[in-house]
């Protein structure tokens, strides 16, 4: 009687992981969806130069919800303080700093699974030349804790590739 069950509960234990075991994978939207902390930004310039648009320590987030809205910022690490705390009365060179050291997009977002892309189509910017377009990225690498995306064709320094960066938020 022993004997059986042990026969039984391994029986329903194989039962039980095996369909967990056998089902496929998420799409890249499920995956995708959550927020993601910004680690670097990389632009390569068409003769292979690469440089650092937000610094060596940028700060930043990608916000992409599982119906199709985003909220992307990205910010310069050690911008500079504006004199008498009041973000009106920044100095040219304070805003020139801030303005060239800040990109923020929103709007939604679709994935193609099978070119491993996302589309981002920007209804608001930092950058008001991005409102209204639509701009197509690589996704390179998705996993748990890692998300880069590639913009093939970046316009800042000419034609040029920008790779984005992050780490899931935790």
């Amino acid at each position: 009687m022993r004997g059986r069950r042990i026969l039984f509960a391994l029986l329903a234990t194989g039962f039980c992981v095996a369909p967990a075991a056998a089902q496929p994978a998420a799409n890249l939207k499920d995956q995708i969806a959550g927020t993601w902390d910004f680690v670097i930004a990389e632009i390569t310039s068409a003769d292979g130069k690469k440089t650092l648009p937000f610094g060596d320590h940028p700060k930043g987030q990608i916000i992409l919800t599982p119906d199709g809205h985003f909220s992307q910022v990205h910010v310069s690490g050690g911008l500079p303080k504006i004199a008498g705390n009041n973000r009106m009365n920044g100095t040219d060179a304070d805003n020139r700093a801030i303005v060239q050291g800040t990109l923020v997009f929103f709007g939604t977002y679709t994935i193609d699974d099978a070119k491993k892309t996302v589309t981002f189509n920007i209804a608001g910017s930092t950058y008001p030349n991005a409102e209204g377009t639509t701009q197509v990225r690589t996704i390179d690498k998705l996993t748990a804790d890692e998300f880069v995306n590639t913009n093939p064709g970046a316009s800042r320094d000419g034609p040029a590739r920008a790779a984005n960066y992050y780490r899931r938020a935790r």
